[in-house]
């Protein structure tokens, strides 16, 4: 009878370097190999290069198949709990991060990611009540290497924190440093949706009314909407306007003169405060004026762009367990950004008036 097939083998290639030839040729174990060449801080800086050094001199080559399959046989669908992954809170009352529903489908997009991948999700409500060299050291004493940093209404003093102990993924561009990698809403392409849409419901003159004219992530939201108008014949570009959080009597008069000037039939808008200046200025939303917002969650509109927060909290996670896994602590030398794209939600403040033309 022939004889029963047996199981495939992953080996390496005849003549191919394994680990434990690296190990037996510097005289380690094989697992200390294994941590030097994924550049493991517990290995020393020393060790590590010898055992680096020591694999390109006799030509090693990680097996990818194997590498592969030893990730699947740890796969399962259920994940058990074995790190957690640090929120930092740093809001002076840390209950205000999540009132904004964006912000808080951050938290539940990377809260279902980190249990997928065996992580726990944990926030750090520091507020200016801990002192960073305190938060540091809770962090290190609980093993924890990874950190989430979500939007901020201001930079810290972030002082002698030692970024270089942990890999650390930021949400948004409200925070100048540390400058690490980014996930966040691609602005420019969604102010572009936006007016593509708004122009698609019919209306022809489109402004955009923003705040704090100074913050970057509106002005890429600024860029996406110069660049739209550049598809506009040259009678339909409205300058932008500019209203200020914390001068509301000021803004009720700029804003004021620019609709007398500029009539526009539809505003784009990622300010809060544009909907009660309308209200007391005796424009009716969307009688006399189509609204949408760059956020439907918190920009006071329930037309405009969904700019995808769960997705954003995923991939957040997603990027920082890929660095926790890398051994890639510290501030990168270049940092990446990550783009999600939103899109477009229809709603009653920007009804369709016409066909476009």
């Amino acid at each position: 009878m022939p004889s029963r097939p047996s199981s495939p083998r992953i080996s390496n290639p005849p003549g191919a370097v394994t680990l434990r030839d690296i190990a037996e040729a510097v005289g380690v174990s094989h697992v200390t190999v294994s941590s030097a060449l994924r550049n493991n801080p517990r290995i020393s800086e020393q060790r590590r290069r010898q055992i680096q050094a020591v694999a390109e001199e006799m030509g090693y080559r990680p097996n990818a198949m194997a590498t592969a399959l030893a990730r699947l046989k740890k796969g399962s669908s259920v994940v058990p709990v074995q790190a957690a992954l640090a929120w930092l809170n740093f809001w002076s009352k840390p209950e205000k991060l999540r009132s904004y529903r964006e912000f808080d489908c951050y938290w539940q997009g990377a809260l279902l990611a980190a249990e997928k991948f065996g992580f726990h999700l944990e926030e750090f409500p520091a507020g200016g009540r801990v002192p960073l060299s305190r938060i540091e050291d809770i962090l290190l004493a609980r093993g924890i290497a990874g950190i989430l940093l979500p939007p901020l209404p201001f930079t810290p003093d972030w002082g002698a924190f030692n970024w270089s102990r942990f890999a650390t993924v930021r949400f948004g561009r409200s925070l100048d440093e540390p400058q690490s990698h980014v996930v966040t809403a691609n602005q420019v392409a969604n102010a572009v949706l936006a007016i593509d849409q708004i122009a698609a419901h019919g209306y022809r003159r489109i402004g955009f009314v923003v705040g704090h004219p100074r913050h970057t992530p509106r002005r890429l939201f600024d860029a996406g909407y110069l660049s739209a108008q550049q598809e506009m014949e040259e009678d339909r570009r409205l300058p932008i306007c500019w209203l200020d959080d914390a001068n509301i009597a000021a803004s009720r008069e700029r804003l004021a003169s620019w609709l007398k000037k500029q009539k526009p039939d539809a505003i784009l808008s990622d300010c809060v405060i544009l909907t009660p200046l309308l209200k007391e200025l005796g424009v009716r939303v969307p009688e006399d004026l189509g609204l949408a917002v760059t956020s439907v969650l918190d920009g006071g509109g329930d037309a405009g762009i969904d700019q995808n927060p769960m997705e954003i909290g995923r991939v957040a996670v997603l990027a920082l367990v890929s660095l926790v896994n890398d051994n890639a602590f510290g501030i990168p030398p270049i940092y990446r950004e990550i783009l999600i794209k939103g899109k477009w939600v229809n709603g009653s403040c920007l009804p369709q008036i016409s066909s476009p033309g």
